[in-house]
């Protein structure tokens, strides 16, 4: 099928909204809100600028959404580090796994080396492959990287096969390319946009969320990729006991799917300690219903921006400063209330999307959503 403007968009930090006929996506951006604007703010800490990820400097988002005919909904997101080259300047990185029933490519040179040398790319399940090709591809042809032959490439994954022909594998790696090159270091462009096209999350649709904390001087961004069930909790209040999805399926009923977090901070940290703040932030699905079950793949990324805390190669004593371990404390406040915004905002910035078979999935209702948030005495009429 010819593609054509409507069918698809590779621009980064936007997405298509083209009308509510089989195959598009429904309901203008202009329709959804940010869980601030219903009165939803986890926790007491202020926010970065943008409240989102690239509120810690040097961090840039791009994104490219596929919407093609009737079944192709899916993208990628890719998030850049810092700047520079990021392989000769490798930032200090850790992975938390809460379960493991997914693909999170490069984790394991991760933990063994505590390092991050590519830009983190998330997209869907059977890209994978497509999302190590760009990053690699990208790496190597940054100025001083002539010599490199060993890449150690980032990708996380959630399955999108429920709302796109996921086994058509559409992402390439020039979407992957184009993602990386046209990040930024603007507003996040949430829900049904990059990596989040596809995705559903407690039987409505889920997408890519973002939000931020400031502590103690800090700066903690998170971005959330969300595909997972359970009962929908919001600020404590049942949402999923009261407000029933239209079109839930078996898995979203029984908590399977996955969410993948990546946690960004400027704080100079130890891998072993951003392993420990990656944690947090799948923590912090428990406050929205998750129970984590045996078909959720639960991932964390993080990682420091903080000059202190990079490796460099050709050096033969690394002078790395970090926080003290009582010293994290703070933060780990600050990735716990900025993930589970993120993941309300996923949810709240999402538009309804039919898809793959002419399966279709609902954005959450606001209206009823703060009409409920109101009778449990959560915000104010």
């Amino acid at each position: 099928m010819a593609k054509t403007p409507r069918d698809r968009d590779v621009s980064a930090g936007t997405t298509e909204t083209a009308g509510t006929s089989s195959g598009g996506v429904g309901g203008p951006l202009s329709d959804r809100a940010r869980a601030r604007d219903l009165g939803i703010a986890p926790g007491d800490l202020p926010t970065g600028e943008h409240n989102g990820i690239t509120d810690v400097a040097g961090v840039r988002v791009g994104q490219v959404t596929l919407i093609e005919g009737e079944d192709v909904r899916t993208g990628v997101t890719a998030i850049v580090p810092h700047p520079g080259n990021v392989y000769q300047e490798k930032v200090a990185g850790g992975v938390f796994v809460g379960n493991a029933f997914g693909k999170l490519a490069g984790s394991t040179q991760v933990s063994e080396l505590g390092t991050i040398e590519t830009p983190i790319v998330l997209t869907n399940t059977l890209s994978v492959a497509r999302g190590i090709d760009g990053a690699v591809t990208w790496t190597l042809a940054q100025p001083g990287n002539e010599t490199v032959t060993s890449v150690n490439a980032v990708v996380g994954e959630t399955n999108d096969g429920v709302l796109n022909d996921i086994r058509g594998r559409h992402v390439t790696e020039e979407h992957v390319l184009d993602a990386i090159t046209t990040a930024t270091d603007g507003p996040v462009q949430e829900g049904t946009v990059g990596a989040g096209t596809g995705t559903t999350c407690f039987g409505w649709k889920g997408g890519i969320g973002t939000a931020s904390r400031v502590v103690d001087g800090y700066t903690v961004g998170v971005l959330v990729q969300t595909n997972y069930g359970g009962s929908l909790r919001v600020d404590g209040v049942p949402i999923g006991e009261e407000l029933e999805p239209p079109d839930r399926g078996a898995a979203e009923t029984s908590g399977d799917g996955s969410c993948v977090f990546v946690v960004a901070t400027d704080a100079p940290l130890s891998p072993r300690n951003l392993e420990r703040l990656g944690a947090r932030a799948v923590f912090a699905m428990a406050r929205t219903g998750s129970t984590f079950t045996n078909g959720s793949g639960d991932f964390a990324i993080a990682f420091s921006t903080s000059p202190d805390s990079r490796e460099r190669p050709g050096t033969t004593v690394q002078d790395a400063k970090s926080l003290p371990n009582a010293g994290v404390s703070p933060l780990f406040r600050a990735v716990l209330d900025a993930a589970e915004e993120a993941i309300y905002n996923s949810l709240f910035m999402a538009t309804t999307v039919t898809g793959r078979n002419g399966t279709t999935r609902h954005a959450i209702p606001l209206e009823r959503v703060r009409s409920l948030l109101h009778r449990y005495g959560r915000i104010r009429a």
